[in-house]
């Protein structure tokens, strides 16, 4: 894995909250068409760490470092325009609105018309709506959204609303995708299905994807290589294997067997 090219490093990312200190020099590359994992027991820092890839955060030391490019202190709109998406541990939707307009909403950064084009919709504007649609309906297909397209986000069951949240930051056309806690709250069904989708999204766009997820099953399955936070410090690293049996990792997370 380490001879692939490197899409994105951390660099000894430091992030505190006043005294409380949430990150503490961690390091990790991730490498060009990998699934890397992030775990670690509640409130070890994972979400803060994607936070900070998607510019939430600024981090008070270290650096995040995308395709050669210092991002550290960029706004994440920017971050998005370089390709960096992303969904969140509790859905942020717009509940009241369709799936179909969610997954638009999210190709605001390639519509190039003006209002005066948008109001009158003739010419650019209706081509530039087309070419976004056939975008977005490539992405309901993926996804198996047919028969939810038009239904209003807010009536859909949870497990339908989260394919939604991840059809809207695939709709960025991203070269990096983080994944916050996709399965959570899920059936087994639901998490079969979007353990699926993940897979079926790295090998069709070949894109890094950065996963926080605590069902370990899905990790030990999915991910080509784990990170394992503790209290903010990375405590390894190492492919799902290697893991599953560190000591330390055990202790910390994973339980004594």
């Amino acid at each position: 894995m380490e001879s692939r090219k490197v899409k994105m490093r951390a660099d000894n990312v430091c992030l505190n909250f006043g005294k409380v200190q949430a990150l503490a020099e961690v390091s990790f590359d991730v490498y060009e068409g990998e699934i890397l994992a992030l775990i670690g027991p509640n409130g070890a820092g994972k979400t803060s760490l994607l936070n900070c890839i998607s510019g939430f955060y600024h981090p008070q030391l270290g650096s995040i470092c995308y395709e050669e490019q210092d991002i550290s202190r960029m706004p994440p709109a920017k971050r998005a325009r370089l390709g960096i998406s992303r969904t969140f541990q509790n859905i942020e939707l717009y509940t009241g609105l369709t799936a179909l307009d969610n997954l638009m909403a999210a190709r605001h950064i390639y519509l190039k018309y003006g209002p005066v084009a948008g109001g009158f919709f003739f010419g650019r504007a209706r081509g530039e709506e087309i070419r976004n649609r056939y975008v977005v309906e490539q992405i309901i297909d993926l996804l198996e959204m047919e028969e939810v397209r038009y239904q209003i986000v807010q009536a859909l069951p949870y497990g339908l609303r989260k394919r939604v949240d991840l059809g809207r930051a695939l709709a960025l056309e991203p070269k990096l995708l983080l994944l916050d806690e996709p399965m959570a709250g899920m059936n087994v069904e639901e998490k079969e299905d979007m353990a699926r989708f993940i897979l079926d999204i790295q090998e069709i766009k070949h894109i890094p994807i950065i996963i926080v997820e605590h069902d370990m099953d899905v990790v030990m399955d999915i991910a080509h290589r784990v990170v394992v936070l503790d209290f903010g410090r990375k405590l390894a690293e190492g492919p799902p294997s290697a893991i599953k049996h560190d000591e330390q990792v055990i202790k910390a997370y994973l339980g004594q067997q």
